[in-house]
């Protein structure tokens, strides 16, 4: 049924709105169709709420641990060639573990993203001590799981901006504090000019991790899944 009114001023009018075959009448004039926006925003919230994380899987777990752990393994090789007086080629290898870290957040979130890095900085520990002396092993340990964590915290907390600035902002951070801490334990003290070591060393990291933007970009899953309940 529909009824129409027009006395009384417009008080009262009529509006006919068909939404799966049910007719909504007498709306206020006052109030007009803003009394279907509250509904529509609901709706629209809905369908534009950020994706659930995947949820981290045996299989998932142990392929991440085991990459981690193959970057781990191929940076502590790597150290040991030097590329010229102040840099090897570790420092190109090393942001690969930044940008599988960002890749696990992005995906499984910021508490996965943590095991996996926990399991490396094991597997780190092992190497470091084996392949060098114990101040450079705790040097490189220590930087590693420092670099990591912040990583994974600053990631998360951007993780809902432009899909570049999460990777970005948490490699430049992180990069930082892991050359930070590696130059100044292993070699503050000894009379060497670590710091310029340190400064070139960052360079390249902080080049390679603009680098990797694409490789981040092309390594995304089907969706790139923003922080809900981790």
């Amino acid at each position: 049924m529909r009824r129409c009114c027009s006395g009384r001023s417009g008080l009262i009018r009529c509006v006919e709105a068909v939404a799966g075959g049910r007719i909504a009448t007498l709306v206020h004039p006052s109030r007009g169709e803003d009394n279907c926006v509250p509904n529509q925003r609901r709706v629209a919230m809905r369908l534009a709420s950020p994706p659930a994380l995947a949820p981290l899987t045996a299989r998932a777990l142990t392929w991440a641990v085991l990459a981690m752990g193959a970057v781990v393994l191929l940076s502590n090789i790597l150290v040991q060639y030097p590329v010229n007086d102040w840099l090897t080629w570790g420092a190109f290898s090393y942001p690969l573990a930044l940008l599988l870290s960002n890749l696990i957040n992005r995906r499984f979130g910021p508490r996965a993203a943590r095991m996996v890095a926990w399991c490396g900085f094991a597997l780190a520990v092992l190497l470091s001590f084996w392949l060098a002396t114990p101040r450079i092993a705790a040097a490189s340990c220590s930087a590693f799981i420092a670099a990591q964590l912040l990583d994974i915290s600053v990631f998360d907390r951007l993780r809902n901006g432009h899909w570049w600035r999460a990777p970005i902002v948490a490699t430049t951070y992180s990069a930082s504090l892991d050359t930070t801490i590696f130059w100044s334990i292993a070699f503050a003290g000894t009379g060497l000019p670590w710091i310029s070591w340190a400064a070139g060393d960052l360079a390249v990291k902080l080049g390679m991790g603009v680098f990797l933007l694409g490789p981040f970009r092309a390594l995304l899953w089907r969706s790139a899944p923003r922080r809900q309940n981790a």
